[in-house]
């Protein structure tokens, strides 16, 4: 968890703080203070750093918060720059040349909710980002750090969507970009990269694979920022803002229940963490809520080791239609189940047939088309409601992280004209669609 520093707490600990001296401007990184091991706690200097030098563990952004006050944030851009107090970004980072992101709709789903059998019901709506997903927000947090550090070439592996988000990012900041994607990936991520870069590289393989790749060229190669390697805790903290948006967007309140898709486990932890830290600053009450976390069952290392009431997650070969979900070994893994169980909520995971009918489910009764992450998502609502894992009384939101128009493929065969017929007032009376 971040340290949060106002005229309430206690101060955070001294922390190698990062100056101009190291090569970095004054106020870079805002009120962040340092990384912190998110295991044993120890603590270094702002910089190009994931693991922890003494036990390995992954590191996380630590900051000193000044008093933040809802009027401040509601005054801000309506982007995720209106946090920027909040993340590890500079001062004037809505002057530099970015994307954007964030601030998406928060739509009362009152149709699923009768569906479903939800009394309130709410979907973040993020594919309306200018990507279409919810990976602007990291990109975003990390294409600040890589300007910051003076990286020269941006960089990631992705399932698709970050690729999208890397790509698009780069080119507006005109920094260049390289992204690495499994070679099965669908057809339209793939197209969806390459407009924005002439650097998409295709690996055969999964993206653990993919993963490893990049992990090596980012101890290679000096001047690369690999968005979710070398300069990952700052990316990750992109994801707060979901949180962040969450509680604002209703009336500066934290809902009951969330449901989250689970991946690498980034984005369910930092919406944790964003509830955490409006709660210590006095932006929302303190009051309990249940996390929940969503995967599709062909790629399930976190849902099988909840269900087993275990901590150890095994790595899995992904075999899903949700490829943007598809990470068999997720390095946040341990944190999603530590979550998941300390606020009561639950892991489930659902078969792809189940992926495809919660797109539809989605789509039919709210207007919003999903991919098959968010298709992953509504699933794993209406199976947590059927299997009374989840209170259908209490204030539930579910994310929906992208677009899906990216993941045609999936459903490509589930729908299609209801009719064909001739151009005749008769040949549609007898159709059967009336």
């Amino acid at each position: 968890m971040s340290i949060v520093t106002d005229a309430s707490s206690p101060a955070a600990p001294e922390i190698a703080d990062a100056t101009p001296g190291d090569g970095l401007r004054e106020g870079a990184f805002g009120n962040a203070t340092g990384l912190a091991c998110r295991e044993c706690g120890h603590q270094v200097a702002l910089g190009p750093h994931y693991a922890c030098p003494e036990c390995f563990g992954p590191l996380e952004v630590a900051y000193a918060f000044p008093a933040v006050t809802r009027e401040q944030i509601e005054a801000g851009p309506r982007n995720i720059w209106r946090y920027k107090a909040l993340l590890p970004v500079p001062d004037d980072i809505e002057q530099s040349r970015n994307m954007e992101p964030g601030f998406t709709r928060l739509l009362k789903a009152d149709n699923l909710g009768r569906e479903l059998g939800i009394d309130h019901l709410w979907v973040k709506d993020d594919s309306t980002n200018p990507t279409n997903s919810f990976k602007d927000r990291v990109v975003a947090c990390a294409l600040s750090a890589a300007v910051e550090f003076h990286s020269k070439v941006f960089a990631c592996p992705s399932t698709g969507n970050l690729a999208n988000a890397v790509a698009a990012a780069g080119a507006r900041a005109g920094i260049r970009t390289v992204v690495f994607i499994p070679s099965n990936l669908e057809k339209p991520k793939q197209v969806n990269s390459a407009v924005y870069t002439d650097s998409l590289v295709a690996v055969n393989g999964n993206y653990d694979d993919v993963n490893r790749l990049a992990s090596e060229i980012a101890g290679e190669e000096e001047g690369w920022a690999f968005v979710n390697v070398n300069v990952r805790p700052f990316y990750a903290e992109g994801s707060k803002t979901l949180g962040y948006e969450i509680a604002e967007q209703l009336g500066w309140r934290l809902p009951d229940q969330i449901v989250i898709p689970v991946a690498s486990g980034s984005q369910l932890t930092k919406v944790h963490k964003a509830f955490q830290e409006l709660i210590s600053l006095g932006l929302v009450e303190d009051k309990p809520y249940r996390v929940f976390g969503a995967q599709a069952t062909g790629c399930s290392p976190v849902s099988v080791a909840y269900k087993a009431g275990t901590d150890a997650i095994r790595p899995v070969k992904p075999d899903t239609i949700a490829k943007s979900l598809a990470i068999g070994n997720p390095a946040d893994g341990i944190y999603v189940l530590d979550i998941c169980r300390e606020t009561g909520g639950a892991v489930e995971d659902i078969t792809d047939d189940e992926v495809r009918a919660g797109i539809l489910l989605l789509a039919r009764h709210e207007g919003i088309f999903t991919e098959t992450a968010g298709g992953t998502t509504i699933g794993v609502l209406k199976k947590l409601v059927d299997t009374g894992q989840l209170d259908p009384t209490l204030d539930t939101v579910v994310i929906n992280t992208g677009m899906g128009l990216k993941t045609l493929d999936a459903i490509s065969d589930q729908v299609g004209p209801a009719a064909t017929i001739e151009p005749s007032y008769a040949a549609f009376t007898g159709s059967g669609v009336l």
